[in-house]
């Protein structure tokens, strides 16, 4: 008998945790804050499906700049000095993720790839149009320093599968003619592309309604709560959702409601920031990439959306649940464009800012809760979109193994004699 699960979150998640099970001839109902899907982190990103931004953060390097950074306002990376508890809680297990720096970097690798097939393969049954752009990443450095540990990266990422070749600064403007400005080098991923997130999550979540998903958006999760057999899922308007099962793809509000089932999530709500440049003339489309690009001295992605739209994002900001978006920070990305791209008119952009669920080691929570019927799929941190499809298709597994185990046992006939 196929078993009813609760998703909270519709975010893309939540939405591929949806799909997957319904996929799987599941009872499925997700429930979702706001009127319609991918509303949050999953409305406006960085674009990108990028396995060669695979690289954790757990980098010795990376607490150093956070705190040459600390008081610089609108640098790539910026922490807010006021401490609290959550906050100092998960700089310390970070610390502690250093050591497995490679190993993750590389297990984050080979997610990235497989979820490659799952995400294309459902859009492609589902017709959905994305503005999806197979042309490629390129990662740009200025200086050797960067491109050198980018050459370190790259054995990683190879050792995860993925191939990624070193090109000169001839062969980037090959690659990518409207570049402007000097570099040393870069590193060109021809296998990964971009795409909009938003119009992907949304057309599958009407792909979910499709295959009988019922889809409660507008209502906000009071309590959650879970017997080990029957879960429960009280709305702010009273209502109680109940069901066999929940799966929590909560992004940053997954702790809370972890917390609420007796599980430790320790996800933090690291905001980033975009900017979507409006491409309203001629030469400002033709003076846009078309290929994606990661500059990781500033830490900032790009993807083309379309013929219309260029988008930048990037920039870490460890704030707590502040989704202020401050002009101090939009302008860095404002003056990249202009740096970069001088020939596109930044008159009309279009300023966002999300909150990235980000664990301490940067790898996301995928499976059983402490109750046997509690499930988690969330804490993707940068690259939630990237892995979102493989985590709902290993959610998927997970919840095989508890129905498996939920089964009534059949008894020997000679046990009965």
């Amino acid at each position: 008998m196929a078993q009813h699960l609760i998703v909270i979150g519709g975010g893309i998640t939540g939405v591929t945790s949806a799909y997957a099970l319904a996929r799987q001839g599941h009872q499925v109902t997700l429930i979702e804050k706001h009127r319609y899907a991918g509303m949050e982190t999953s409305h406006a990103n960085g674009g990108q499906l990028s396995a060669s931004n695979a690289e954790t953060w757990t980098h010795p390097s990376t607490l150093l700049k956070g705190i040459k950074w600390m008081l610089k306002a609108d640098a790539p990376l910026l922490v807010n000095p006021k401490p609290s508890w959550h906050k100092l809680s998960w700089f310390a297990e970070f610390a502690a993720a250093i050591p497995k720096y490679r190993e993750n970097t590389i297990a984050t690798a080979r997610l990235a790839i497989a979820a490659r097939e799952h995400l294309f393969g459902w859009a492609q049954a589902e017709g959905i149009d994305f503005d999806l752009k197979q042309r490629g990443i390129l990662h740009i450095y200025r200086d050797k320093t960067g491109f050198d540990h980018a050459a370190e990266v790259s054995k990683l990422l190879a050792a995860g599968g993925l191939p990624r070749r070193a090109v000169t600064p001839d062969e980037m403007r090959a690659i990518e003619p409207t570049l402007a400005g000097d570099y040393h080098g870069g590193f060109y991923t021809e296998s990964d592309s971009t795409g909009d997130i938003h119009k992907y999550t949304h057309g599958l979540s009407l792909a979910c309604e499709r295959r009988g998903v019922r889809l409660l958006t507008g209502h906000t999760v009071a309590r959650v709560q879970s017997t080990g057999k029957t879960a429960h899922v009280t709305l702010s308007s009273g209502e109680v959702v109940s069901g066999d099962a929940v799966v929590v793809c909560a992004g940053v509000h997954s702790r809370a409601l972890g917390a609420q089932l007796g599980d430790r999530l320790n996800v933090y709500p690291v905001k980033g920031y975009s900017i979507t440049v409006m491409l309203n003339d001629e030469a400002s489309q033709a003076a846009a990439p078309q290929v994606s690009l990661l500059d990781d001295e500033t830490k900032l992605v790009t993807s083309r959306l379309g013929k219309d739209r260029f988008r930048v994002a990037g920039t870490a900001e460890f704030n707590g649940h502040n989704l202020d978006i401050r002009a101090d920070r939009i302008r860095p990305l404002v003056d990249w464009v202009n740096q970069c791209f001088p020939g596109v008119s930044t008159r009309r952009v279009e300023p966002w800012a999300g909150l990235r669920p980000m664990m301490p080691d940067m790898l996301p929570r995928v499976g059983p809760g402490r109750l046997p019927n509690v499930f988690y799929n969330t804490g993707h941190g940068h690259l939630g979109w990237t892995l979102s499809a493989i985590t709902a298709h290993q959610l998927t597994e997970h919840v095989a193994l508890w129905e498996q185990q939920r089964s009534p046992r059949h008894v020997p006939v000679t046990a009965l004699a």
